[in-house]
């Protein structure tokens, strides 16, 4: 009769618990868990069946690093037909088919699994979830045999030019939903591996804010010094790290929006490029990131307005026409992958949350959530929005 009894407080705990925890919710966020459901309990079932590939598995001869150093090449590089056996040469916006991608298509690969089983964890508690993933995080962050070095000096080479370059930096984008699916299933796993996870986070993010490359990132004027920034706000989340992230709000409100943003709401900078459509949406979704992950009750960046009026709202505000319908966009289309864009974009899901704006959260439910074109999802780190909340 004890136990009889127990079982039954033990089920009305956990009911009311979760009641609760969906009374916690807000209108976007429960809109958002009924659409992607389905999709992110597919996923995870996917996630549940894979072992883990880390960058161990493939090499390329071209890559001036180890087995265990991340390599890749920049992409709008290409042989020159004047010297097809001489250093590459620059054709912006064209990407070469025939660079080496194994090392972040394994990235991408690892961020969707943990993206997908940390969203079904969420969604329904259940540890199975937790226990595939930390197979694959010990996989690439503990495994002496399999991990990757914790630094990305060889990222973006150039044939005869550059064996890594600080514009490769944007490459680990795709371990932020790692490093947030770690902070949401954290409390299931079990410390040493935890602990483990954080250390190769909390070394990564000391190289990213002291080397060469790093600080050269830092201070790049467009789409990558945001992105520095939103990988340093994502890992120095995990670590815990208060005051990276004080100094990250200081540098959203005095460097990234005043200096990379129009009085209108338009990225200047990413206008002038070959692709303007696109890189101004990633840029507006990682400046949405950094509001998502930054703010505090204290520091509320949604709220952040310069003295000359820039804003996020205003950024999303001025985009938003042009993705609601693209057939409004008055600038030169973009020279590849315009017919692409755009797909469900975080800016518009998480600017809905933050400004009760149902046309943007409307919008984002008609996009395409699962996009397969290889380019798009390696310029949408955000995939798994149920995490982030």
């Amino acid at each position: 009769m004890k136990k009889l009894l127990a079982v039954i407080l033990i089920a009305v705990s956990c009911a009311f618990t979760n009641k609760q925890m969906q009374a916690d919710k807000s209108p976007v966020e429960q809109a958002a868990e009924a659409i992607l459901k389905k999709q992110v309990l597919t996923e995870a079932a996917w996630a549940m069946q894979q072992q883990p590939i880390t960058i161990t598995a493939s090499s390329s001869p071209r890559s001036a690093g180890g087995a265990h150093d991340f390599f890749s090449e920049a992409d709008y590089f290409w042989p020159n037909p004047q010297n097809p056996d001489g250093p590459y040469i620059n054709r912006d916006g064209l990407t070469n088919p025939y660079n080496f991608v194994e090392h972040r298509q394994a990235m991408i690969r690892f961020s969707k699994i943990i993206g997908a089983l940390a969203s079904a964890y969420k969604i329904t508690g259940d540890i199975k979830y937790v226990n595939q993933a930390v197979i694959h995080l010990k996989a690439w962050f503990i495994d002496p045999e399999t991990v990757m070095t914790p630094s990305l000096w060889f990222a973006q080479a150039v044939k005869g030019q550059f064996t890594g370059r600080n514009y490769g930096i944007i490459d680990t984008i795709h371990l932020m939903e790692v490093a947030q699916g770690v902070i949401v299933m954290e409390k299931a796993m079990d410390t040493k591996t935890a602990a483990g996870i954080k250390q190769w986070f909390a070394i990564y993010t000391e190289w990213l804010m002291t080397s060469k490359p790093g600080i050269q990132e830092k201070e790049v004027k467009n789409n990558h010094a945001t992105c520095w920034a939103m990988q340093v706000a994502s890992f120095a989340k995990l670590c815990n790290n208060e005051v990276v992230l004080d100094s990250l709000r200081l540098r959203y409100k005095t460097v990234l929006l005043p200096r990379q943003m129009g009085t209108d709401g338009s990225f200047p900078l990413e206008l002038e490029r070959t692709k303007p459509y696109g890189y101004s949406i990633f840029n507006l979704d990682a400046m949405t990131m950094l509001c998502q992950i930054l703010s505090t009750p204290k520091d509320n960046l949604w709220e952040f307005e310069t003295a000359d009026g820039k804003s996020i709202k205003k950024g999303i505000a001025y985009l938003y026409p042009f993705v609601a319908d693209k057939s409004k966009w008055t600038i030169k289309p973009d020279v590849m992958y315009w017919d692409n864009w755009p797909v469900a974009q975080p800016f518009l899901l998480f600017g809905a949350d933050a400004y009760h704006e149902n046309s943007w959260l409307n919008t984002w439910k008609n996009l395409d959530h699962n996009p397969k074109v290889e380019e798009v999802i390696r310029n949408l780190p955000i995939r798994h929005p149920l995490i982030w909340f």
